[in-house]
């Protein structure tokens, strides 16, 4: 997973988050009852609520009413059922294909049961193999074994159990040894800078620092240049005793500490590459994926400052230094390591998973859906990661389904579903898209991603921009549990936005999380949304309920404050007269990546031409949205017809998928929509409009004139769907 921290910087209404993510500052836990006094002091009143604005996709009287349905949701999510759902579901270790998994896979379906909802459970059978034994051994006349294991902290049982062994999720099988290399975060970057310094990793292990890229980048980054071995280590610099006190005594990693994790650059079964992995489906041999060759094994900081610590050859250049308390060094040498993994690949490398579903119909559109999810599946405990985020997508539905049975049924049908083997490479949520694409295709109105729903105070949102206005409005609505007003007036508190022209920064959905499936994959409009704060646990044995009650969310109040944010948005996107999308703001903001693609293309000294060719249609776009949003809500204000609502409705269903090419990204067919994806150097950060991106960045110019030429057409395609769906409301009736 990515994990959703805030943000600190302003920018203009509408405009894209930066990418990067800086830590929350630490806050004092307050008594549980006084939050909660200050919650309800905080709570919109009905008649609060009829002073509000009118909702975009609502008639005035709809709205509201439909602001009043809201209230009754973010009054149904409960601290103190939160808690015991995450103490149920965090109580032992549970990677995916584990007993220990299954087992959380029936207690949601059994919670889902009480609650009233239609449940199903999703299997597939995924490359999955498991770590069976790992070493890593400083070679020489007296040989030393590393101690790889994290140790267990008294008066939090849940580390004493039986932990995942460090090796990292995808890792190859077999044995690695030469001299250690340091190679800082193993960037391609940073391997520029060891070519410059005469310093080659082929025949080497590699040590690098964990950041700055998605691990599985820094896997295929050493094996391409003939490493043996990745060793990957968490710097204290980055979420150790550097940055605060260290679990159990504060929020921060220890130095034995490990962040597991996979290092598969792909998403899904690998062996059933844009197709379900089921009983019968036709399998590639793991030899013919883009699976890693080589044993890569995460370590902790103090086994990295031990390898360290006998390092010499070349002095490293002046930014490479960590916090480790010595001078590193990059080597190569003297010390010689040798690394050895063995996995369960040929015997039980195919596992089954689990997905958890739970349907909530809808009163008058039942085939059209509104997904909210989160992944169950961790690295150990996951109490944080991600066991808060289902925890809120459970609590979500008990609000919306007691509603239900008070007669308040929301009009289309809502999903509430957690997703397995998130940790592997996306595999539960991918293998359900594929196996589910014509219903998404035709029907899916939105996803609604919950990852770290709730591991600190600090709020933090995005997704894409047609739904930004909706999650910001949606917050204005929903107490903050500090007592700061609502959680949208504390967000820009603690994210410095002060004047009244600019919103809190939002973040892109590039890829990392289950929304890929919905977006990347289809183009489905997708939200996140979670609490961030200063931890240190991440894919550690340490990311407990203990952790969690202590330093995360002490009365887990933000679990249900989460779990309030998603209920509102789910019954927002169920109940819309015509659907609330703002692709005025989704146009503006396309209009801001234009200034990178125009460097791209100077830089190259090719002709600056289709940035001019992209501004039209983006522009176009605008018009189009700004229209449509004026005919739409002129049309709400009067009786406009059902069948002129279902006609708009079906034409803004077809918008975002408009920029999902069949053929997909020349990179990677998988990810089709041409407005984000991961960048496929880094797998963490966002790259807008990426086939042309990747074009300046690889292609030619002629390559870089196809990519804006099919994109532009994107363009008026969506601005198409906008005026037809404008066409719908404002004709006459039977025209």
């Amino acid at each position: 997973m990515v994990r959703i921290l805030p943000v600190f910087e302003a920018s203009v209404i509408g405009e894209s988050a930066v990418n990067s993510r800086r830590r929350p500052h630490a806050v004092a836990a307050l008594a549980v009852p006084a939050l909660l006094a200050a919650a309800h002091a905080a709570w919109p009143t009905v008649a609060a609520a009829q002073q509000l604005p009118t909702m975009p996709g609502f008639s005035p009287a709809q709205s509201l009413a439909q602001r009043q349905l809201e209230q009754m949701a973010i009054g149904g999510p409960l601290p103190t059922r939160a808690k015991t759902h995450s103490f149920e579901l965090s109580k032992e270790p549970h990677i995916a294909g584990t007993p220990a998994q299954r087992r959380t896979a029936d207690y949601v379906i059994a919670q889902m049961k009480t609650m009233g909802l239609q449940t199903e459970l999703r299997t597939y059978d995924v490359w999955l193999p498991h770590a069976t034994s790992v070493s890593v051994t400083i070679m020489g006349r007296d040989s030393v074994s590393l101690p790889l294991a994290e140790q267990p902290i008294p008066g939090d049982p849940v580390t004493a159990m039986p932990q995942y062994l460090t090796v990292n999720g995808s890792s190859a099988a077999g044995v690695g040894e030469g001299e250690l290399v340091f190679v800082n975060f193993g960037l391609i970057e940073d391997y520029a800078t060891l070519d410059s310094l005469g310093v080659s990793v082929k025949g080497k292990v590699v040590l690098a620092r964990y950041g700055r890229s998605f691990r599985g980048i820094k896997a295929r980054e050493a094996e391409k240049r003939g490493a043996v071995a990745l060793l990957i280590y968490t710097d204290p610099l980055d979420d150790g005793f550097v940055q605060g006190d260290v679990y159990p005594e504060g929020p921060m990693r220890p130095m034995f500490g490990v962040q597991r994790g996979s290092v598969f650059n792909g998403q899904g079964d690998p062996l059933t590459p844009g197709y379900a992995s089921k009983p019968g489906a036709p399998r590639l041999q793991p030899s013919e994926t883009v699976l890693p060759k080589i044993p890569v094994v995460p370590i902790g900081g103090a086994n990295a400052q031990r390898l360290l610590a006998g390092v010499r050859g070349t002095d490293i250049p002046r930014n490479w230094q960590g916090g480790l308390a010595l001078r590193y060094h990059v080597g190569p040498g003297p010390v010689r390591v040798k690394v050895q993994v063995t996995t369960d690949a040929a015997t039980a490398g195919t596992k089954q998973i689990h997905n958890t579903l739970g349907y909530l119909r809808g009163s008058e559109y039942p085939e059209q859906y509104v997904y909210i999810g989160a992944h169950r599946d961790s690295w150990g405990a996951g109490a944080g990661d991600n066991i808060s985020g289902t925890v809120s997508v459970l609590e979500a539905a008990q609000a919306l389904s007691d509603m239900a049975k008070r007669g308040e049924r929301p009009k289309r049908t809502i999903v509430f579903a957690t997703w397995d083997a998130e940790e592997w490479g996306l595999m539960g949520s991918t293998e359900y898209v594929e196996d589910d694409s014509l219903r998404l295709k035709k029907g899916a109105v939105a996803y609604l991603n919950q990852d770290v729903s709730a591991q600190g105070s600090q709020f933090g949102g995005g997704g894409t921009p047609s739904m930004r206005a909706l999650l910001r409005d949606v917050v204005k609505s929903v107490p903050d549990p500090r007592g700061r007003g609502t959680v949208y007036e504390a967000w820009r508190l603690t994210s410095g936005t002060r004047a009244d022209t600019l919103e809190p920064p939002m973040g892109d959905p590039g890829g990392g999380s289950d929304f890929a499936g919905f977006y990347n994959h289809f183009g489905i409009p997708t939200a996140d949304w979670g609490f961030g704060g200063p931890s240190g646990i991440y894919h550690s044995a340490y990311d407990t309920h203990a952790w969690m009650e202590k330093f995360g969310d002490p009365g887990f109040l933000y679990h249900a404050t989460a779990a309030r944010i998603g209920a509102a948005m789910a019954l927002r996107l169920a109940n819309a007269e015509v659907l609330p999308y703002d692709y005025a703001e989704f146009a503006r903001t396309m209009s801001r990546y234009l200034t990178p693609v125009e460097r791209g293309l100077s830089q190259k000294g090719w002709s600056t031409a289709p940035v001019g060719q992209l501004a039209a249609a983006i522009t176009r776009l605008e018009q189009a949205a700004t229209a449509f949003n004026t005919a739409r809500d002129g049309a709400l204000s009067k009786n406009v017809s059902k069948a002129q609502r279902d006609a708009a409705n079906n034409q803004l269903l077809l918008v975002e998928r408009a920029f999902a090419r069949d053929k997909g990204l020349k990179s990677r067919p998988w990810y089709r929509t041409l407005i984000y994806a991961a960048d496929v150097d880094n797998g963490y950060s966002s790259m807008v409009f990426p086939g042309v991106n990747e074009a300046i960045r690889y292609g030619t110019q002629a390559d870089t004139q196809a990519e804006v030429t099919d994109l532009v057409a994107r363009f008026d395609a969506a601005a198409a769907s906008l005026k037809a769906a404008q066409g719908a409301l404002t004709q006459a009736p039977g025209k």
